[in-house]
Order: structure tokens, then C-alpha cells, then sequence
């Protein structure tokens, strides 16, 4: 009897495990595969594509300030206007740049706004009036005097003003002497641009010297220097050494006679054909980027000025007094009348632009100088 229950007890488990087996639930399926996933989607093709080209080589803080100008465009219009930029004058000389906006062949360019292509451009920067990035940062604001004239100007001629690009204060550089008096002007000769303004500035400054002035594009300046064609002229800080002005350089007065302050410009019709949601992206990129380059050209002139002195430029820094001596020898009463007057008259009539022009330049400068 006791063989027979020992024989039922393992029976007995066998059966309990059969039991739990079969209310154990059956496994699950194996999952599906995942299926592949989709393609990205290409990104949308933009609205509009654009270029902007600059004439000028090697002018790197200026070309960095566009180059955010132009990809804070397409940030701003969400991506419906593309700019591609295309700097160091790789689209052609200023002159063909120029004319490519005015024709609608290129969208934005950087400008010298010469006479023989703006009229009205000796305005945007007579010499002896705007002086320092201080007084530059009032007279050129949107709301300042000088940018209200050269929308202006620009109309005129198809264009459509958008910012500045400023490198600074003009100085005088040669290869002959230091220049601390217009009598060191003698005999030399001077490179020009059609900037009427100045050239009629150096000839006044330097009449009865035997200098002579020589029309020479911007872009040709250091071959001209290196060859001899020329052996003196204006620059700025930022050029001396950007465009390795002081390498053909013996000597650089910080005269300030004049200021520079490119101009960033677009084809006008292409502007007001923009919706206005566009016109205030490609306004506020403008804003952001010219007070960029205000900026780094500002805190960059020690560096530039150490590098101009390192590379061998022997700099002179005139006192006021010697300063107003060839201010006063300039004549500017007289430059203003002769070629600003009867641009002014015609586009402001009776209003006395010329002078009201003067007196707040004036007014700004004195108001920096505190």
C-alpha cells in the first residue's frame, strides 16, 4: 500500500504542472517590424534669392558685418528670402556693381556714393563736419540729418539706402615726409576718388604746394602706391592695415579731416514692391548689423594703430591748433557753396537746406564734445 502512494505522488505533481501549464497564457507574438522612416522633407526653396556682392578687398570687419546683414534676413523673413554674399569684389569693380543694382541685376551692394554715380552723394561725408563715431552714430541714425538726405540721393538714382557701414576718421599718408603743416603737401602726388568733396578739400588744403591729384579706384590704390604712381593720399586705420596700406606707407598723419561711412544699398523698386512684413526684416538685419560694425570697427583702432606702429609707420598726432590751421585753409565755406548749395536748392527749395545742414553737424559735434 505505501509502494502504490508513493508511485501517486509524483503523478500527482506531473499533474498539478500540466495544469498550471495550460492556464499559463500563450506567449505573445513577435512585434512588427518598425517601418522605415519617411524621408525628411526637402527644405522649402525660398520666396526670394538674393546676392549681395562688396567691390572692396579685404576690408574683413566690414565684410563680417554684411555677412550678418544677410543671414539675419533670412532669419528674420523665416526663411522666404535667401542672400548669398559674395565679397572682396568677386561680382565686378564699384562702378559695375553699381550699375548691376541699378538695373536690377544684383539686389544689395556697399557704396561709395561718388558724384559721377549719386549726385547728390558728395553730401555723405563733406570733411570737417562729422568727427568722431560718437557724432557719426547721430548724423547718420535713420532719423539723423545725413541719412535723411541721402535716401534722397539714392532715389535718384534707383537706390534704396539701408545702412552704414562706417570705418572711421580719414587721416593723410605718404611715402615722402611727415605732414604736420599744408606746406608739407609740396610736390606730392596725391591719389583722389570721385569724392568732390575731398578732392576739393586736399586741393584747398595743399594749394600753392605743387601737389597734384591723381583719380585712382580704391581697389588699385596699393598697386599704385607700390609703383610710384602716386606717393601720397587718405586712409583710415582700419585700411592701413586690413588693405596693408602701411606696408607703401612711410608716414600717416591722424588728421580727421574726413569720415568714412560706406552705404548699404538695395534696388529701389525691388524694395517697394516687398511686402511690408519683408521690408521690416531686411530694415531691422540692417539695424543689427550696422550697429555691429560701428562697434568692432570702434574697439578695433588700438589694435590697428599698434599694428600700423609695429609695421614700421611712423605716425604723427596733431595738436587742435594744427589741426585748425589746415581746417581753415580748406575753405569749406566755399565747398559747400560750390557743390552742395545747387544739388540742395533743386531738392529743397527755398528751405535753406545748406546752412540747416551745417548748423546741425555743428549742433551734433557740439553736443559729443559735451
Amino acid at each position: 500500500m505505501r509502494k502504490k502512494k508513493l508511485l501517486l505522488i509524483p503523478l500527482a505533481i506531473l499533474l498539478v504542472a500540466s495544469l498550471v501549464a495550460c492556464a499559463a497564457p500563450a506567449p505573445a507574438p513577435a512585434p512588427a517590424p518598425a517601418p522605415a522612416p519617411a524621408p525628411a522633407p526637402a527644405p522649402a526653396k525660398a520666396e526670394y534669392e538674393w546676392r549681395f556682392g562688396i567691390p572692396f578687398v579685404g576690408q574683413a570687419l566690414r565684410n563680417e558685418s554684411c555677412q550678418l546683414f544677410c543671414d539675419l534676413i533670412g532669419t528674420y523673413s523665416d526663411g522666404r528670402i535667401e542672400v548669398e554674399f559674395y565679397p572682396d569684389g568677386l561680382l565686378g569693380s564699384h562702378d559695375e556693381h553699381f550699375h548691376a543694382i541699378q538695373e536690377g541685376s544684383l539686389e544689395f551692394s556697399n557704396f561709395a556714393p561718388y558724384v559721377n554715380l549719386v549726385p547728390g552723394g558728395m553730401l555723405n561725408w563733406m570733411p570737417w563736419t562729422v568727427g568722431s563715431y560718437e557724432e557719426a552714430a547721430l548724423a547718420y541714425a535713420p532719423d539723423g540729418t545725413l541719412f535723411k538726405v541721402m535716401t534722397d540721393a539714392w532715389a535718384d538714382v534707383g537706390g534704396k539706402l539701408l545702412f552704414y557701414t562706417p570705418m572711421g576718421p580719414y587721416g593723410i599718408g605718404n611715402k615722402v615726409r611727415p605732414i604736420k603743416t599744408p606746406d608739407d603737401f609740396k610736390n606730392l602726388k596725391f591719389r583722389v576718388s570721385g569724392s568732390l568733396g575731398f578732392v576739393r578739400t586736399i586741393e584747398n588744403m595743399s594749394e600753392g604746394t605743387g601737389l597734384t591729384v591723381e583719380t585712382i579706384p580704391w581697389a588699385d590704390l596699393y598697386n599704385a602706391l607700390e609703383r610710384g604712381v602716386v606717393d601720397a593720399c587718405w586712409s583710415l586705420w582700419g585700411s592701413l592695415i586690413e588693405e596693408r596700406h602701411f606696408e607703401v606707407l612711410n608716414y600717416y598723419t591722424d588728421l580727421g579731416f574726413g569720415w568714412d561711412a560706406n552705404n548699404v544699398v538695395m534696388n529701389k523698386d525691388l524694395w517697394d514692391s516687398l511686402p511690408a512684413d519683408l521690408q521690416d526684416a531686411v530694415w531691422a538685419a540692417g539695424r543689427i548689423a550696422e550697429e555691429r560694425d560701428y562697434e568692432v570697427h570702434r574697439r578695433a583702432v588700438m589694435g590697428f594703430k599698434k599694428a600700423a606702429v609695429d609695421g614700421g609707420l611712423e605716425i604723427y598726432y596733431p595738436t587742435s591748433a594744427e589741426r585748425d590751421v589746415f581746417r581753415q585753409k580748406a575753405n569749406m565755406p566755399a565747398v559747400w557753396a560750390e557743390l552742395c548749395d545747387p544739388w540742395l536748392e533743386e531738392h529743397y527749395p527755398g528751405q535753406n537746406m545748406s546752412q540747416r545742414l551745417q548748423d546741425e553737424l555743428a549742433r551734433i559735434a557740439a553736443e559729443v564734445a559735451g
